[in-house]
């Protein structure tokens, strides 16, 4: 299900990743990119869009902090890359909290033919049309057991893959359903663990042929280094964490990706 030479093809291709992303974690997103072996961009102009979405690898779209002129950027963006034949990941930050962030997520859905869609139960929960109690952009609480029909309903509507991010990550091309059950508690307790996480699924499927494929090893890797990052703490904390983090995602290489991934197809 995996493809573990993605981590040396990341490295090897340096793909080119533009990333319209939140005020919060642009810089981490941009260094995190930068540790995987890819190439950020974090341009949010919307006069450079379509040059920008016809010759990057791939386009992550976060919508952490909106406004109009940006949602007008993101659409430039995403319309430029599928012209271009380019991957398109979309991260729905929050897509249930407000109005204004439902039609922007239903807009760009109309719009751009995604790759990719990665976010929390919460948003995923919002995209399908599922009752579920969030507040902001926390995942919120509800029925995890539907993580799978969430899953596979939304990929089957918008013809994407889809990966519902948590204590088990949740992946599905609309007909097989993939868990992963890796990661550390930590991870959650640094801002945009996230969002990161969609930018280096950006860079897998920039270099892969199979978008489900790329998602699955960019997603377990991910988790594996945070496991690998909380082994190197004396004091269990955040900003320790974030910063052996960083330091796991530039060394992952090394590791014994396909030993220590617990991936199980439950459909």
């Amino acid at each position: 299900m995996a493809n573990w030479q993605l981590i040396e093809e990341v490295r090897r291709k340096n793909p080119l990743v533009h990333v319209i992303t939140n005020i919060v974690v642009a810089n981490d997103s941009a260094n995190g990119l930068l540790a995987i072996g890819a190439s950020p961009i974090m341009a949010a102009a919307v006069e450079e869009m379509e040059e920008l979405g016809g010759f990057a690898d791939a386009v992550v779209i976060n919508i952490g902090t909106l406004d109009a002129q940006l949602v007008e950027a993101m659409l430039v963006v995403g319309k430029a890359a599928n012209a271009a034949g380019k991957p398109v990941i979309l991260d729905p930050v929050g897509a249930g909290a407000t109005t204004f962030r439902r039609e922007t997520v239903r807009r760009l859905l109309r719009e751009i033919q995604f790759a990719v869609i990665r976010g929390n139960m919460g948003e995923l929960a919002s995209i399908a049309g599922v009752d579920w109690q969030a507040r902001g952009v926390d995942a919120g609480t509800g029925d995890a057991s539907m993580a799978a029909e969430i899953a596979q309903k939304v990929a089957r509507e918008y013809k994407t893959v889809v990966a519902i991010s948590g204590e088990v990550d949740t992946i599905s091309d609309g007909k097989q359903v993939v868990t992963i059950q890796n990661g550390d508690s930590l991870l959650p307790r640094i801002t945009g663990s996230g969002c990161l996480l969609s930018c280096v699924i950006g860079a897998f499927v920039g270099v892969s042929n199979s978008v489900l494929e790329a998602v699955l090893t960019a997603s377990a890797s991910y988790a594996i280094a945070s496991e690998y990052a909380v082994k190197t703490l004396q004091r269990q904390l955040p900003a320790a964490f974030r910063v052996a983090f960083l330091d796991e995602l530039a060394s992952w290489d090394t590791h014994d990706q396909e030993k220590l991934a617990n991936i199980k197809e439950v459909l």
